[in-house]
Formats: C-alpha cells, structure tokens, sequence
C-alpha cells in the first residue's frame, strides 16, 4: 500500500503521537480522501513508515474504533465505517408499540437530543424473543439504549420483566442504558431511569380529582385484562386501592361494549382509545351530559383529548422523553419518577 498523504506526523510538536494519527485520519476522512469502505493502513504498516510505535497506533486505532469511525476485519484488516463525523454517538430507542404516546416521548427525545447525535427507533411489541433478539444483533453497535421495558405473556397479559430478559438487560453495560415509563426494580439505579410508578400514579392523581369523583354513585375502570399490548396490572391495583381507601362502589370491566347498560352517575376511567371513542358515541345517542349525568376520565393525554376536552389522568411524556436526553447530553445517570398529573377538563 502506497504511503497516504493524509497522514501527517510533526515531531516538534506537543501534540502526543497517537492524536496525531487520530486527527489525520479524521481529517482524511473530512477531506474526502478516505471514503465509506476504504481499507487503511495496518497497525504495522503505519508503524513503520512513520517510525512509531506500535503502541502508539494502536492506541489511535483503539480510540477510532470505540468512535465506531474504523473497524477490524479479522486477517483483512482495518476499514472506515463512519463517514459523517458530526455524529458524536448513536442511540438505539426501544419501545414496546408504535402509539402516540410511545412517539411524544420519542419525538421530545430526539428533538432534546440535537442533531449531532443518531437515532434509531425500533420496535419489538411487548415480545420478550424478539426484544431478546434485537439487543443480541444490535446492542454493540450503539453507545446508548433507551428502552422502554413491557412485556406480555403468551396469554396476552402484561408481565414484569423475564428472568431473560433481565439477564439480557444485565449484560448491557450501566453507562449505556436508560430504562423509561417502566422501572425495572431488579436493575439498579445504576442505570438512568425515568418512570411511572403505576400502582401510586392513579392511586394520588385520583386522589386529587375525589371531589369531583365523589358527586358519582359507582367509579368504573375499563381495563382490557388480555390485548396485543397489555397495559400493567399495577394500574388495577392502584384504582382497586383508592376505591377501597375512599369506600367508593366500583366495578372492573374488560371493555366498553355495544349497547352498555349506561346508568346515570356513573364514573368511567377508560385506558384504551378504543373504549373512550366508543363510550362517548353511546353517551352522546342517549342525549345525556358529558360531565354531569355520565362521567369520563381517560387515561393518558394527548392533543385530541385536550381538543375534545376529555378528562385526563396522565403522565409528563414531553418530559420524559426530554430527561432521558439530558442524562446523555450531560453523561450524568439519575433515576427519577416522572409527573403524573390529574388533568381536569369538561368530561368529569
């Protein structure tokens, strides 16, 4: 291999040797003179045209390869993998579902994370096998992972975290992850994390809506107990908890059905969309008053609901996705309980 020019080694200067080699094959690559694929030099070769160490190019290289900027091909050699060098790091964003929860916080990650770093969404719907095999095939090749940890049993029920995956969460590197929405006890706080507390959650924010509450004969919790992504049975335990604390007469049902036997004073907390969009057609056909005969509170907010001003209870997922960006920009691991929030509007 013909001697690169790029390489340029001054031996009066204080900048140590290993930068020097570093910085002309970031400038080669800057310049163009190094493209995607390119194979350089051997750590032999570049030793001894320019009369350094080995350790010393090795040390370069090390660095440029922990940039992800070269890598090593076994008996092949060395080849350059990264050409936007205004990339400083990649994250790899794991979440459970595509939802419009799921993507506020993504969206206010990626919009507090700046443009210097990539990010690569996927997801692995609530599967422990595939979860598994995402982090297997693609956990090295990022500096961080922003997980979000739900899983669901072949039943279709939500479940904690698997003892496997636990083991493949175990063995990614602390510095590296961020655990969100869900915490994972058995991982340390190590780790950054930014959470729901699920069970305390709706427990205090409907606390803070008892007034209101209390004007409704019986309080009704519409929690899917089986779907393709199940919500965390720490929910139930929390709204159960209240009711009993408060002595409220209070049911638990599976879904909104067609044509439900709706009785005046009646309260519902509605976790998915699909029962909120079908209970508000039913409540509106029989002419009765949002709010005042037939109560609604949702859960988790968005932009329609605000629109159509339906009762919220719902966590901060703009900042969460902004807490877990600052703990990368600022290399600082925290783990905190996100707001949760009783939000009260027309429909309660």
């Amino acid at each position: 291999m013909n001697r690169p020019t790029y390489i340029k080694i001054d031996r009066k200067s204080r900048i140590p040797k290993y930068k020097q080699v570093m910085d002309s094959i970031i400038q080669g690559i800057k310049d163009q003179e190094l493209l995607m694929g390119d194979k350089i030099l051997s750590i032999n070769a570049l030793s001894e045209q320019h009369d350094l160490s080995r350790d010393t190019v090795e040390k370069a290289y090390s660095f440029l390869r922990s940039q992800k900027i070269i890598e090593s091909v076994k008996g092949k050699g060395f080849y350059v993998t990264k050409t936007d060098l205004a990339i400083r790091e990649n994250v790899l964003f794991l979440i459970n579902k595509l939802s419009t929860y799921k993507m506020r916080i993504f969206n206010a990650f990626t919009s507090a994370i700046g443009k210097n770093v990539k990010v690569d969404l996927d997801i692995y719907h609530c599967e422990p096998e595939i979860f598994k095999n995402i982090l297997e095939k693609k956990a090295k090749q990022y500096d961080y992972l922003v997980i979000m940890p739900h899983f669901r049993n072949e039943n279709l029920q939500n479940v904690g975290c698997p003892d496997d995956v636990l083991t493949s969460l175990k063995n990614i590197p602390a510095e590296k992850l961020i655990l969100l929405d869900k915490e994972i006890k058995r991982i340390p706080n190590t780790v950054g994390k930014v959470y729901q507390d699920f069970t305390d959650d709706i427990y205090s924010a409907l606390k803070v809506a008892l007034p209101k509450i209390k004007k409704y004969k019986k309080i009704i919790l519409v929690y899917p107990s089986k779907a393709l992504y199940p919500y965390p049975q720490e929910i139930v335990i929390g709204f159960r908890r209240f009711c009993a604390k408060n002595q409220l007469d209070c049911e638990i049902l599976d879904e909104v059905f067609d044509s439900m036997e709706l009785q005046l004073q009646d309260l519902y907390i509605i976790i998915q969309e699909s029962d909120l969009v079908n209970l508000v057609k039913q409540v509106r056909d029989k002419d009765y008053e949002l709010g005042k005969e037939i109560g609604i509170i949702s859960y988790n907010d968005t932009p329609l609901k605000e629109l159509l001003g339906i009762t919220v209870i719902s966590t901060d997922f703009k900042k969460m996705g902004i807490l877990a960006a600052q703990m990368i920009l600022e290399k600082k691991v925290n783990s905190i309980k996100n707001d949760f929030n009783f939000i009260d509007r027309f429909s309660a």
